[in-house]
């Protein structure tokens, strides 16, 4: 959800011509969902190492990962290359190798470089692990955060440099599967300051990305994710959140249907996004973005028609047996 409220809402940004100040609503939106990939990334080390036994059977390990990502990844990789945005003057294999079919997908190859280092991670994992391990790949991360955001990017191909910037958000979701019952006790003892801390990262964020672009007129300022501020905010969103759903056992509810859903709706909503937009979101966005009013309500509306279209395709798509292992 949080990716789609991104996208939408870039797409809102675009169309007024970058004009921050004037759609401050639309800004917001976009940063606050910038915990988005960080989160999943922490999620994926978690679940990863939450299901892996001492030793790992690589063949089944990496075969049942092959399956579940990389296979849909290189089928809707296809579908944009040929169909979608046609004119990518690069050839498929490295297409293929930097994500860079579609704008969404191009933390993809990344993880699957974090799915390949797993099984040496996880055999390592007592020492990683050590707080002090775990202090110096913090500062260390925050270190290529503050250099890649604040001094210049990496000149690295994209794989590479997302790796570079990601790679505590992963570890710190491995380590995270182990203290469970401990990460609970912590957040509801300190939920009183936690909770506001999400907020207050939250709006750092936004005013991060807002001020940065407006003085220095770089859309990356507020497009980019990897930024020392969404560490923290994306740590905190997932503290929170994780308690939260642990204790309400949110995860047996509708969340747990349209998480199910939800890889299939991460490939196919920019196709979605870039239908609706050219049907008859242009012409909405001219008919409300005149007047203040017209400039809340369209952000919601738009994204609201985008998310739903994705998940009902989604739905539809599911109920053929065996299709969803190529769509996701």
């Amino acid at each position: 959800m949080a990716v789609l409220v991104a996208h939408t809402t870039t797409r809102t940004l675009e169309a007024a011509k970058f004009n921050l100040s004037g759609f401050p609503t639309s800004i917001f939106l976009n940063q606050i969902g910038r915990f988005a990939v960080p989160l999943f990334l922490m999620i994926s080390g978690f679940v990863l190492e939450l299901n892996s036994g001492q030793k790992i059977d690589y063949i089944y390990y990496f075969k049942r990962r092959f399956s579940r990502v990389a296979l849909p990844f290189i089928f809707w990789s296809l579908i944009y290359y040929f169909f979608v945005y046609t004119n990518n003057s690069d050839n498929i294999i490295k297409v293929l190798l930097t994500g860079n079919a579609s704008y969404q997908l191009y933390f993809i190859p990344t993880l699957c470089i974090f799915y390949l280092a797993f099984p040496l991670i996880h055999k390592i994992y007592k020492v990683i692990s050590n707080k002090w391990v775990m202090i110096i790949l913090f500062i260390s991360q925050m270190y290529l955060l503050y250099n890649d955001y604040f001094i210049g990017e990496y000149k690295f191909v994209d794989p590479v440099r997302i790796t570079f910037l990601s790679f505590f958000f992963f570890i710190i979701g491995m380590v995270a599967s182990h203290h469970k019952d401990e990460i609970n006790t912590f957040v509801h003892k300190w939920k009183l300051l936690l909770i506001p801390g999400v907020a207050v990262s939250g709006v750092y964020v936004f005013w991060e990305g807002f001020s940065g672009y407006l003085k220095t007129g770089n859309y990356l300022a507020y497009y980019s994710t990897w930024r020392p501020s969404t560490l923290i905010y994306a740590v905190l969103f997932g503290l929170v959140f994780f308690h939260l759903f642990e204790k309400t056992k949110l995860q047996f509810s509708l969340i747990k249907k349209l998480s199910g859903l939800s890889l299939f709706v991460f490939f196919v909503h920019v196709i979605v996004l870039e239908g609706s937009w050219s049907l008859f979101g242009k012409n909405l966005f001219s008919l409300l973005s005149g007047n203040v009013f017209g400039r809340l309500i369209f952000d919601p509306l738009f994204f609201g028609i985008v998310a739903s279209v994705s998940f009902i395709i989604a739905f539809v798509v599911h109920k053929i047996p065996k299709l969803y292992r190529l769509t996701g």
